[in-house]
């Protein structure tokens, strides 16, 4: 049987365009001589579409959208996903289905049976688990039809009281479909890869596997679809971050296989971000980004991934020296934007914080200078930078990483503010290491940002260190207490002070309403801050 697998970009309840795309990929995969096509999850309306799925109106443009497509299916058969109405009077009014079209109709509807309810996931909340799994007869082949988590529940993995291919094996399918919406994170391949292996190992199956490509707002998903044979063997993978459309001939040994090259954690995180943002602009209808540039390694990597996600003629960047700026971060800054060729101009902040703290400096009479006075600074640069987006449109590129944000190292409505946070899922040991990977084919950042000690420049000689640990301690800590949920006895047993890692701890508990408030953030780990993280503001543990 020849199979295509339709790897696309969907864009959420944008039916029209949704609906395009799949009928011409059904047009070219016929073109091919294909006898199936296999789409993803959701792919009618796009995933996550969250509390849309509440809307009546949403549910029948699905509907519809379906009997579009089914009218395309002469002569190829498509496996596609699309919520549909739970009839039986119980349970939630959604199944969370994958549709088998034939013969210019619909054939047969399989529910998801397993429902993830954690981290980013929250399908509980929208749909009814599918109660009986069945395969389906197609061109003399018997096909296992299943949704993301219903292959997951293997090994490791396994969270789940039931295994819907243990239910479908009894029913001798020759292969497994698998249709996803499986999210990127920088570690997630390997895991996929194993799942799915232990699949096909232990039911002696081959596995086809169509996952999303594309952006949804923090979500990343990276395609990466494949086709593996019984014994767990990689025979097709498609490419990741892109669209494509590839027929595979199930069974034909003397195939070569077509596989993607091997990618480090850097250069995927580099590829998740360039993605993210493009496809947060262009499904937004938005056009031109704009930043503020320090001279510092976190603006220039934000304004070098934003030129290579937009073009450099739709980013504005924007230096706000100080009175505290030093002549190396400004001339940094300057070379960064002569480099990158995006439009860019200065604004020297001191008149207006110097105003500010004219107007408050009556209430502040015998008082110290202290934070507060960084404070105005920062919150200066946001006022500008914001007055500048408002004026022409421009979305505010946040630009702080998830070391600072962890430890509430920002400024609310100053340095934390934007419309989109490209850095905040990446920890600042990371951010050098995705500067170096910029320049690997010249500098385009320049080599003093990387180097030199991080500062935010908001009081004389002020360095990071002065508040916070070196970095590369700092984030070892905050991912074995973030990424791995370890205790604070866990991580001193791991070797680390007592007294610094209660302090570390503190400071991320007690600026989780910081983080609140800050703009949605791009995944690329497997616990990022936002909708996969949900701590209480008030809580008192290890406060």
């Amino acid at each position: 049987m020849k199979v295509a697998l339709a790897q696309l970009n969907y864009h959420i309840g944008n039916f029209e365009s949704n609906i395009a795309k799949v009928i011409a990929a059904i047009n070219e995969a016929k073109a091919q001589s294909a006898d199936l096509i296999v789409f993803s999850e959701l792919s009618i309306c796009g995933y996550p579409p969250r509390d849309f799925l509440e809307f009546s109106d949403f549910i029948a443009a699905c509907d519809a959208g379906i009997r579009q497509i089914a009218q395309e299916c002469i002569g190829i058969a498509a496996i596609i996903g699309a919520p549909s109405k739970n009839d039986s009077g119980m349970g939630k009014p959604l199944y969370n289905s994958a549709y088998f079209i034939a013969d210019g109709k619909i054939a047969s509807v399989h529910h998801k049976c397993l429902l993830p309810t954690y981290d980013i996931f929250d399908e509980y909340r929208y749909f009814e688990p599918g109660p009986e799994c069945a395969v389906v007869a197609y061109k003399n082949k018997r096909i296992a039809i299943t949704v993301c988590e219903d292959l997951w529940n293997v090994g490791e993995s396994a969270i789940y009281s039931r295994s819907p291919m243990d239910s479908l094996a009894g029913q001798s399918p020759d292969f497994i479909v698998n249709i996803s919406a499986s999210p990127f994170s920088d570690d997630h391949r390997e895991h996929r890869m194993e799942a799915f292996r232990e699949n096909a190992l232990r039911h002696g199956l081959p596995v086809i596997f169509v996952n999303h490509v594309g952006a949804q707002t923090e979500l990343i998903f990276d395609g990466g679809s494949f086709v593996m044979d019984a014994g767990g063997n990689l025979t097709d993978e498609l490419k990741y971050f892109e669209e494509e459309l590839r027929c595979v001939t199930l069974g034909d040994s003397s195939a070569a296989p077509q596989l993607q090259g091997h990618t480090g954690k850097i250069e995927r995180i580099h590829d998740a971000l360039v993605l993210g943002v493009r496809d947060y602009f262009r499904k937004s209808g938005l056009d031109t980004a704009i930043l503020g540039v320090s001279g510092g390694a976190d603006s220039a990597v934000t304004l070098a991934l934003a030129a290579r996600a937009l073009g450099k003629e739709r980013v504005r960047a924007v230096l706000l020296p100080s009175k505290f700026s030093s002549d190396h971060s400004v001339d940094d800054a300057k070379a960064l934007v002569e480099t990158i060729g995006c439009t860019h101009d200065t604004i020297n902040i001191e008149g207006v914080a110097s105003s500010v703290e004219a107007a408050l400096n009556p209430y502040f009479e015998g008082r110290e200078a202290d934070v507060t006075e960084e404070n105005i600074q920062a919150r200066a640069r946001g006022l500008l930078l914001m007055g500048l987006a408002n004026k022409f449109g421009y979305v505010l590129l946040n630009t702080s990483n998830k070391s600072e944000a962890a430890v509430g190292y920002g400024t609310l409505y100053g340095d934390m503010a934007g419309g989109l946070s490209v850095l905040g899922d990446v920890y600042k040991t990371d951010v050098y290491e995705l500067a170096h990977f910029i320049n690997r084919a010249g500098e385009s950042i320049p080599m003093n940002s990387i180097t030199k000690p991080p500062s935010a420049e908001l009081k004389p000689n002020q360095k990071d260190t002065d508040s916070l640990p070196e970095y590369d301690i700092l984030d070892k800590i905050l991912v074995q207490y973030i990424e791995q949920r370890l205790g604070p006895n866990e991580i001193v047993a791991a070797g680390y002070d007592a007294k610094l890692v209660a302090r570390i701890l503190k400071l991320v508990n007690t600026n989780e309403y910081k983080r609140y408030q800050t703009p949605p953030t791009l995944r690329v780990s497997s616990k990022a801050f936002g909708m996969g993280r949900r701590m209480p503001i008030v809580g008192k543990y290890l406060s």
